[in-house]
């Protein structure tokens, strides 16, 4: 069983926000996903590999609330919350053998669709970020090719992800439970846990 990174995940209170967020920080534009249509949400998508991505996610306006915490604490942003990297998803082969062998918990095991993509992916009940976001969900693909290969070339790839946790250890515990292997350093720092993300760029390295 081995772990690695799928995708970045940047939250935001509309999508508007969050694509201009990522146009300032890296200088290239995020292409339209798809709709979430079980947990209200809807997202952009933006290539940074063959099978590696960055997501822009937001509420859905104009979908029926879920009756539910939607993920990676959507709920509780604000139309003046800024949109940030929030957390990462890390890719498995056996999604439910990872969750369990997990230092922390997770969620649960869920299917999800977005147009004609499925997987499965930990949700945690409430719909908090684990580890302030350090800790990944966990997917695994029920469709191939990987969706990253379906996106419009940006010329953008992910160079390294740097975790910043009051807990370095604690972090550092669940990614080896996990058999994690990837661009992701976990580092100690005060204050609010945080990801930085390095990315190559047509206009150099850029940081988000």
């Amino acid at each position: 069983m081995t772990c690695r990174i799928d995708h970045l995940v940047v939250t935001a209170p509309d999508l508007a926000s969050g694509v201009a967020h990522v146009r300032r920080a890296l200088g290239v534009t995020p292409q339209t996903g798809g709709e979430h249509v079980r947990l209200g949400t809807h997202n952009c998508v933006l290539r940074l590999g063959d099978s590696l991505y960055l997501e822009v996610i937001a509420p859905n306006p104009q979908a029926p609330a879920p009756g539910r915490p939607r993920w990676f604490e959507l709920d509780l942003l604000t139309p003046e919350s800024p949109p940030r990297l929030a957390t990462w998803v890390a890719r498995c082969n056996d999604v439910r053998a990872a969750a369990a062998a997990a230092a922390e918990p997770l969620g649960d095991v869920e299917p999800m669709s977005r147009n004609d993509l499925s997987w499965l992916i930990t949700i945690p009940a409430d719909g908090k970020l684990r580890l302030g976001g350090i800790a990944p969900a966990l997917i695994e693909w029920r469709t191939q090719p990987h969706p990253a290969s379906r996106m419009q070339e940006t010329g953008c790839s992910l160079v390294r992800v740097w975790a910043f946790h009051p807990d370095a250890p604690r972090a550092t515990r669940l990614l080896q439970s996990i058999s994690f292997e990837g661009p992701l350093s976990v580092t100690g720092a005060s204050g609010q846990p945080h990801l930085v993300a390095h990315i190559q760029t047509p206009g150099g390295l850029r940081t988000i």
